[in-house]
């Protein structure tokens, strides 16, 4: 395993990480949840993913009980808030009330004292980005949580979040999860170089695009039984973002070139997004540990530049607004 900085700051997270959205807490129980993380572990990933929303806290819940078989200090933990938890006026967002109240409970399921990173998981138009920035730093005082972050944040307002962090004498923040893949490279245009300016890491998500890239998906046929697309629980992005027979042509074009280098369309998904320096880690969803085990080969495999060039071809980068 590989390990990186999280933009400017000290910490070092492994290349890939282990997510819990729809898998831990939800889609597998407590011996499967088990076995996912000591696979994890046992390949050097320190870093998990999780928010309060997975199936509304149960994914917390669930690595609270198996995480407590682990060194706390070999761990790096990063969870979120903002999305309603509850029917209440404050149940949601990032005002400092539910900020404040969402940390404690998520540090009540996880069986911990602190997380690592408290990540405000959406942007809130509806709170001043100084109460929510100095409800982080007051977090962070009270030792409650090491850093702070974003997900899904356009650039600018990421800027204008270190502008009032700096004023108020607070800390910055610690890195942004976006959305990025082969097949959604948006984040090129402005997040990542904004992120490289700002020292600010990117931990990304769905860096197999849900699997389309994965190469299970073939051109004419419908999605094969116990497949994400194939689950109305669970296909509601690749249906909405993915899913065309140009996407699955293409997808085999990736299958096609992984097993010249001897390796799985995932790992070379993967390792593709690696390729960024603005990228500290790619956050995988693993339902078997066959799929971790070959996921974390991304970590190790340097991609030629040939295939870079072919991959350019395939997966051309959206143009940029206004250009």
């Amino acid at each position: 395993m590989q390990y990186r900085q999280m933009g400017k700051w000290g910490v070092k997270l492994s290349v890939v990480g282990l997510g819990s959205y729809l898998t831990i807490g939800m889609k597998l129980d407590e011996k499967q949840s088990r076995a996912t993380v000591k696979a994890a572990f046992d390949l050097g990933i320190n870093f998990i993913d999780t928010a309060n929303a997975y199936n509304t806290g149960a994914a917390e819940t669930m690595l609270g009980k198996v995480l407590k078989d682990y060194k706390r200090s070999d761990l790096f933990v990063l969870t979120k808030v903002f999305a309603p938890m509850g029917s209440g006026p404050n149940d949601q967002g990032l005002c400092a009330k539910h900020v404040y109240e969402q940390c404690h409970a998520s540090l009540e399921r996880l069986q911990m004292d602190y997380v690592d990173l408290l990540m405000c998981h959406r942007p809130d138009p509806s709170t001043p980005l100084e109460e929510t920035v100095r409800t982080m730093e007051d977090l962070s005082r009270q030792g409650k949580i090491l850093y702070w972050g974003t997900s899904e944040w356009p650039a600018e307002l990421m800027v204008k979040g270190n502008a009032v962090a700096k004023e108020i004498g607070a800390r910055g923040i610690g890195v942004n999860e976006p959305r990025y893949s082969m097949l959604y490279r948006h984040p090129e245009a402005s997040v990542f170089p904004t992120c490289g300016q700002e020292g600010i890491g990117n931990v990304i998500f769905s860096g197999l695009a849900h699997g389309m890239l994965t190469g299970k998906y073939k051109p004419g046929e419908e999605a094969p039984d116990g497949t994400r697309a194939a689950s109305d629980d669970t296909n509601a992005v690749i249906k909405a973002l993915y899913w065309t027979e140009e996407n699955k042509k293409r997808s085999q074009e990736v299958v096609t070139m992984a097993g010249d280098l001897g390796t799985t369309p995932a790992a070379l998904s993967l390792a593709w997004c690696l390729r960024k320096p603005e990228v500290t880690s790619t956050i995988i969803g693993a339902t078997k540990v066959s799929q971790i085990e070959d996921n974390a080969q991304a970590a190790d495999l340097d991609i030629p530049q040939d295939v870079l060039d072919r991959i350019e071809e395939l997966f051309p980068a959206p143009p940029v607004p206004g250009l």
